[in-house]
């Protein structure tokens, strides 16, 4: 499913249209990264939690000359499937 297809199916289970699920999608997608951005955890009871995960410094291989290079600290964005979630794929 594309952001496209997410919207039609959010515009057909709100009854509302096109344009008012895309400003909404907008507006979610935008809410969490700027939670975030700031440090904070977002969580959707029965859906899951979005947080930001930290990987350290490493030392890497570059594949191409076998070079070995030093990869600095850096931050990414998480997911961990809530219950309800889990429960529904499975």
């Amino acid at each position: 499913m594309n952001k496209a297809e997410l919207i039609e199916a959010i515009a057909a289970a709100a009854d509302i249209s096109k344009a008012s699920a895309e400003r909404a999608l907008d507006g979610a997608t935008n809410a969490i990264s700027g939670a975030l951005k700031s440090g904070d955890q977002v969580t959707i009871v029965g859906f899951g939690s979005f947080y930001v995960g930290e990987r350290g410094a490493r030392t890497g291989r570059n594949p191409r000359t076998g070079e070995t290079i030093q990869i600095s600290a850096s931050k990414s964005p998480k997911f961990r499937a809530g219950k309800a979630l889990k429960d529904a794929v499975n």
